[in-house]
């Protein structure tokens, strides 16, 4: 029976509370992944979600992807058949930097003037506790729904995104029919994602002394060559895509240039060997694999007029761009709740980067990435969630979860 609307204001109250209180309790738990760090890893705010989950009575399970950084997967079974919903946050943060360049604590989830601040409390700590708190909220009114809720809790999101990648491969996302990607984004609609293409460049010269440079071959003028072409090639594919109307434009971006790439640099020798990495970033037109055969095409042409010409390159990292049609039940059920909590119209979007809704997407999954944060916020000093806005997207979530659940999308 519907609630009285003196009601779903008390359910309301409860559950911003409760979101308020849990989003403070994960920051307090750093979780920046630091490698040869004693707990510098996500382990412990992990095991405090499982036991979080379990103390709500919900089945978890903990899962170790790497040595200190498990998954974590909750199971929640109507017992009646229907659709499996998916929910994924992610339990680590990028590093503070400076903690004395924050006005706050970094780990102490300071709230001020209506704001959360710290690590973690926009990407994506606070819409971690939103999912959990939705799907709480349906279990302690009793909400009558069918299938099975799936709370995917993985590590290493930025990073490699090794926890996602062994959540499928556990088998985990097999008969799923929807995900919701919990991210920062002012609970816009994500329904397209860009790709990226994570690439390592290397030339090969000679060492000489720099007053000598033409007894060796100096990589540093080659791959000056190299980082020119690609930017030739960007503004080819930019003319003949456009700007995608959610995704904005693609970029092909140098990011580290270093030379010598081993041993220290010296202003009087050439060196070796000089290593650049492009961060990639493709929108829908784009495929990788033609990417790949146009960087080989510019480093052969090069090759042609210079005999000392050697060069190679490696993609490290393959995120193709996502797309998920408005008509897939998951967007529907999340377009009505939207609608039904705020009274507006859902403001439909793309994610600039690359999200675990990625390799869902690849395993066949239908994705939408909405979540409370600032777009522009995530991996800043001072990073902060609205508090109302942390409300307001766990109504969302748990308003979408029982569209989705029972089959009322309109």
């Amino acid at each position: 029976m519907p609630q009285s609307l003196e009601n779903v204001e008390k359910r309301r109250l409860r559950d911003r509370q409760e979101v308020i209180e849990l989003t403070q309790k994960l920051v307090q738990i750093p979780s920046v992944y630091r490698p040869g760090v004693e707990g510098g890893n996500e382990e412990k705010v992990a095991y405090f979600v499982a036991n979080y989950l379990q103390d709500l009575g919900i089945e978890a399970h903990v899962q170790e992807v790497e040595p200190g950084r498990p998954n974590v997967i909750g199971i929640i079974d109507s017992g009646k058949p229907g659709p499996t919903l998916l929910f994924e946050g992610h339990t680590d943060v990028v590093t503070e930097g400076d903690p004395d360049a924050w006005d706050y604590d970094p780990f102490g989830a300071v709230i001020e003037n209506g704001r959360m601040y710290g690590r973690g409390t926009n990407d994506t700590k606070g819409n971690l506790a939103c999912m959990i708190t939705a799907v709480h909220s349906i279990l302690r009114d009793q909400e009558e729904w069918t299938g099975k809720i799936i709370l995917c809790i993985p590590c290493d999101e930025e990073g490699l995104m090794i926890g996602i990648k062994h959540f499928i491969d556990q088998g985990w996302a097999k008969d799923v029919d929807g995900a919701i990607i919990c991210e920062p984004e002012e609970n816009q609609l994500c329904i397209t994602q860009k790709g990226a293409m994570r690439v390592v460049i290397r030339v090969h010269g000679k060492m000489a002394h720099g007053a000598m440079p033409l007894s060796g071959i100096n990589p540093n003028t080659r791959m000056a060559k190299i980082i020119c072409e690609l930017d030739e090639y960007e503004k080819r594919e930019k003319r003949r895509l456009g700007r995608h109307e959610q995704l904005g434009w693609p970029s092909i971006t140098p990011t580290i240039l270093q030379a010598p790439v081993k041993g220290d640099p010296q202003i009087n020798v050439v060196p070796d060997q000089c290593m650049t990495t492009l961060d990639i970033r493709t929108i829908p037109g784009q495929y990788h694999d033609e990417i790949e055969r146009e960087i080989q095409a510019i480093l052969d042409e090069l090759a042609k007029d210079d005999p000392d010409f050697s060069a190679e390159f490696e993609v490290i990292e393959d995120r193709p761009w996502t797309e998920t049609n408005k008509e897939e039940p998951v967007v529907k059920a999340l377009a009505e709740a939207y609608k039904n909590v705020t009274g507006k119209e859902p403001i439909y979007n793309g994610v600039p980067g690359a999200t675990d809704g990625t390799f869902l997407h690849l395993a066949g999954v239908p994705i939408v990435t909405i979540g409370a944060g600032d777009r522009e916020v995530p991996h800043q000093i001072n990073e902060y969630v609205d508090i109302e806005e942390l409300a307001e997207t766990t109504e969302i979530y748990r308003t979408a979860a029982l569209i989705f659940l029972n089959g009322n999308q309109k």
